[in-house]
């Protein structure tokens, strides 16, 4: 469904991207491990363009762009079958939930007001926020803004959806509501790549596992593959020092 390859990034002098390659099916849930620094972030912007990277290719579904001279018409075609969680939300403030997740679909994808909010309170329903829809931000704990945010992507009915870290500015206590709709969101077959920490939602959620480090992919497998057989010394020093922390 996506293949990307020899995505390189920099920012002045310092070279952030080495030449990442990946490929994703449909219904796979890539999670992307790596030290703070190794690249995660910048890569999943590049991949939906809030980074513009230096070079790289990427087939997405037979649209095939050059990530460095893509048009904006190309762009704005490769959004509408994407979506993007950001770690710290990025919500409206004087926007209530409802409106939160109707924004994008009125003013980007131009659905009719009606239609919108129908399909906004869908998405609403199914994070779990069914009695939330005329809250603030400012009236909702860290995690049901995040679980705001995914309702927001998914309500674009996108063919993959990106995660950059989505409960690393959470307080410990709304990590879990946010994995449990992440999680189930992985069981009704969504296609979902995520940078992320949580090593027990790794291990239970995904197929594939990348460890990025230093701005290129060290080592790639299934969750046992890393976890139980990870073949690079530099993957085995970051998982026992993660581990250990996460207590898993």
């Amino acid at each position: 469904m996506l293949e990307v390859k020899n995505v390189h990034k920099s920012f002045g002098d310092t070279e952030v991207l080495k030449g990442i390659d990946i490929t994703v099916n449909h219904g796979d849930v890539i999670v992307i491990l790596g030290a703070s620094g190794s690249g995660k972030t910048t890569f999943l912007r590049c991949l939906n363009f809030l980074e513009r990277a230096d070079k790289g290719t990427m087939n997405f579904n037979g649209i095939k762009l050059d990530l460095k001279h893509a048009s904006k018409k190309e762009i704005l075609a490769l959004r509408k079958k994407t979506a993007f969680v950001f770690q710290n939300y990025s919500l409206f403030n004087n926007k209530t939930a409802l409106q939160n997740v109707t924004e994008g679909l009125i003013i980007g994808r131009k659905i009719p007001k009606d239609e919108a909010i129908k399909i906004a309170k869908k998405a609403l329903l199914r994070v779990g926020l069914s009695d939330r829809f005329d809250y603030y931000p400012s009236q909702l704990s860290g995690g049901q803004q995040q679980r705001v945010g995914i309702a927001r992507a998914i309500a674009v009915n996108p063919d993959v959806i990106l995660f950059d870290e989505p409960t690393s500015a959470l307080d410990p206590e709304w990590v879990g509501e946010v994995l449990d709709v992440m999680k189930s969101l992985a069981d009704d077959g969504t296609t979902m790549v995520i940078a992320t920490h949580q090593m027990g939602f790794a291990k239970d959620v995904a197929n594939k596992v990348v460890f990025m480090d230093e701005g290129i992919i060290l080592e790639e497998g299934t969750p046992e593959e890393i976890f139980l057989h990870p073949k690079k010394e530099r993957t085995k020093r970051f998982l026992k020092r993660i581990l250990s922390i996460n207590h898993i």
